[in-house]
């Protein structure tokens, strides 16, 4: 009900103290949905077709006339890969006949049919396969698509690595750490969707880590940056 913006922010703030959050709206605020009236947790955002927030939204899919998110995100994977190997299946059983099209193959609807399948199952499949891919190299930097239009802000300011510790962890984030249930439609991913690990906790916190590795790419070398650091830490001890 308070309508004074700073104090709506230090509300929030206070609020979302013992909260797992570590990114923040454009304005420097926590995120707080108007519509649900509830904190956004991380990487969550809210869907205007499904009218609710939706934990890890990566977009809102017309092809299952659902949001992809936490929840669904590795069926929405299984779905394009499944619907890639049913294309090549289709156009490879389909090939045989298209080759007797202009000639062996009985004039007959079942002509159009053939020429149908084939180019159907071929377009069908590089338009998933460009899909599919895309979806793995966000999958690979541990990243939505919303996330990939519109770095995630911190404390520090946006950073589109936040949330990516490496490879194999990003993996299993999405598909868990049993190997042998990747490619079957069960929920593996891990976590609850409200706290994701982010590439280190004091980086994504703290502006003067994460500038760290600015100054080493500004020309310095290792040993003036590190005692620059340091020297950084004990002003800031000292001012404390």
């Amino acid at each position: 009900m308070e309508e004074r913006p700073d104090v709506q922010k230090q509300i929030l703030a206070d609020i979302a103290k013992k909260l797992p959050i570590f990114t923040r709206a454009q304005s420097g605020a926590i995120r707080f949905c108007d519509r649900c009236q509830v904190i956004k947790p991380d990487r969550c955002h809210h869907c205007s077709v499904c009218e609710t927030c939706i934990l890890k939204m990566d977009h809102h899919c017309p092809w299952v006339n659902n949001c992809v998110g936490f929840s669904n995100y590795k069926f929405f994977l299984l779905f394009l890969s499944y619907s890639m190997i049913y294309c090549v299946f289709v156009a490879s059983t389909v090939f045989q006949y298209f080759l007797k099209f202009w000639g062996d193959l009985p004039n007959g609807p079942a002509k159009f049919h053939v020429l149908f399948l084939l180019f159907v199952a071929l377009m069908f499949f590089v338009s998933l396969m460009f899909l599919f891919g895309y979806h793995c190299w966000l999958v690979a930097k541990n990243r939505s698509t919303l996330e990939a239009f519109s770095a995630p802000v911190f404390q520090n300011g946006p950073d589109r690595n936040g949330f990516n510790v490496g490879l194999s962890r990003n993996l299993q984030q999405v598909f868990g750490e049993d190997r042998k249930l990747w490619f079957i439609p069960v929920f593996t991913s891990q976590g609850d969707g409200h706290y994701f690990p982010l590439r280190t906790l004091r980086e994504s916190e703290n502006p003067l880590l994460a500038s760290e590795g600015k100054w080493m790419e500004d020309g310095g070398s290792d040993e003036e940056s590190a005692g620059e650091v340091a020297s950084k830490w004990k002003c800031i001890f000292k001012c404390s």
